[in-house]
């Protein structure tokens, strides 16, 4: 007789899409969002926040470095009592074409957000194709 574990399958909550607009103010607009979503799934104070940096990172980078439209695909998926939210920046590639100089950005004020990414996520990546750049990382949430 075989058994199955339905347990150890992942089991995706709801996902939840946001379309960043290209102004002022859209990152500010969609934390908002996200952490309503959040507090839906009653995760941790200090995980929220990760997800929450996270997020405004990948945004910010989306809006500065590519082009537009961004949108955002927020996901939680639970494994055997282990849960993981993965943020997605999905964008239509680089703004400033291959061989092509970027304008000067101040160290001081810009440069750190995919250093911050890297160090909150448990896992994190790029995938590029024709279409554009999906950015992604996923944090543990408990």
């Amino acid at each position: 007789m075989t058994t199955a574990q339905l347990t150890a399958a992942p089991r995706r909550e709801v996902e939840h899409v946001f379309s960043l607009p290209h102004v002022p103010g859209a990152v500010a607009s969609i934390r908002r969002h996200v952490r309503a979503v959040l507090s839906d799934w009653n995760l941790t104070a200090e995980c929220a926040a990760d997800v929450l940096l996270v997020v405004s990172e990948l945004l910010t980078n989306a809006i500065v470095h590519a082009l537009p439209p961004a949108t955002l695909r927020l996901s939680r998926s639970l494994t055997e009592g282990c849960g993981t939210v993965r943020v997605e920046v999905t964008d239509l590639g680089p703004a400033t074409p291959a061989g092509h100089p970027t304008p000067a950005i101040d160290p001081d004020e810009h440069g750190r957000g995919l250093d911050i990414v890297n160090a909150l996520a448990s896992r994190c990546g790029v995938d590029i194709d024709a279409d554009g750049a999906v950015r992604w990382a996923e944090l543990p949430s408990g």
